[in-house]
Formats: C-alpha cells, structure tokens, sequence
C-alpha cells in the first residue's frame, strides 16, 4: 500500500471517530453537586431566590436565632455554597449585619439517584452560639431540600 492510501485511510477513520467522540462526550451529564469554581469567578454562582426558596429556612430556620431578613438571606446564602460546592469539613463563613456564622458539610452521598450531604450551621447572634446540623438532598432542578 503506497503513503497516499494509507494517509487517506487515515483521513476517512478521522472523519468517523471525531464526530462520534463528539457526540459521547455531549451526552455525558452529571447530578453531582458543583465542586469546582466557576469560569468567571472564584466562587459559584449566587442561588436565585427560588433556590434559597427550597431550601425552606434551612437548619438556621431550626435554630432560635433572631435574625432579620438580610442576615437570614445570607445564611441561607452559605447553607447553599456549602450544601453545593464546599470541600467536606471545609467551613463556609458568612457575616451578616447583625450575626455570623459559619456552614459545613461532610462528604457527599447518594439517596437513589439524588446527592445528599450532613451540614451543621454554627450562628453567632445576640451574643448567643447556636448550633444546628441537618441534611438535604439535591433537586433535578438544582435546588436541596432539608430531610
């Protein structure tokens, strides 16, 4: 066989195996949670109120904390981060204007075919430490839910 066939070979098994690996690689998806950082910033992107709505309250929610509307926002805020993209062990701090805290979450596992994770939340309001720990699992539509 001369160099000119076998380069056309070649070429024709390219134009077989590229489109193919093209197309297996579109289908792939994932349900785990985001574990890296976002193309444009260093943090993933900020959870829609929808999102935050799912959560419903949150474990902070089950603690006595008085917390007006924003701290509460923001705490939700890093229940989400945390829930979605925060190594294990790893805290999520947040500070609000009247209270603080801090969100971590152990190591992520599988309910059927949703990702789950344990959380705790420790708050610092009104000179009081609360301290809650809960669990959520992941939505098809991005959202956790408290179980």
């Amino acid at each position: 066989m001369s160099a000119f066939a076998s380069s056309i070979r070649l070429a024709r098994a390219r134009l077989v195996v590229l489109p193919v690996a093209a197309l297996l690689v579109s289908a792939c998806t994932t349900t785990t949670p985001y574990l890296g950082k976002s193309l444009f910033s260093e943090a993933p992107p900020s959870p829609s109120a929808r999102i935050l709505a799912a959560l419903d309250g949150g474990i902070v929610g089950t603690t006595e904390a008085d917390l007006s509307d924003n701290d509460t926002k923001r705490a939700l805020e890093a229940e989400y981060r945390t829930l979605e993209a925060a190594p294990a062990g790893q805290p999520v701090i947040w500070r609000g204007d009247d209270a603080n805290g801090e969100v971590m979450a152990a190591a992520p596992y599988q309910v059927g075919t949703q990702n789950c994770r344990q959380y705790s939340h420790r708050i610092i309001a009104s000179g009081k430490q609360l301290q809650a720990r809960g669990s959520a699992c992941r939505n098809n539509d991005g959202s956790w839910s408290l179980l």
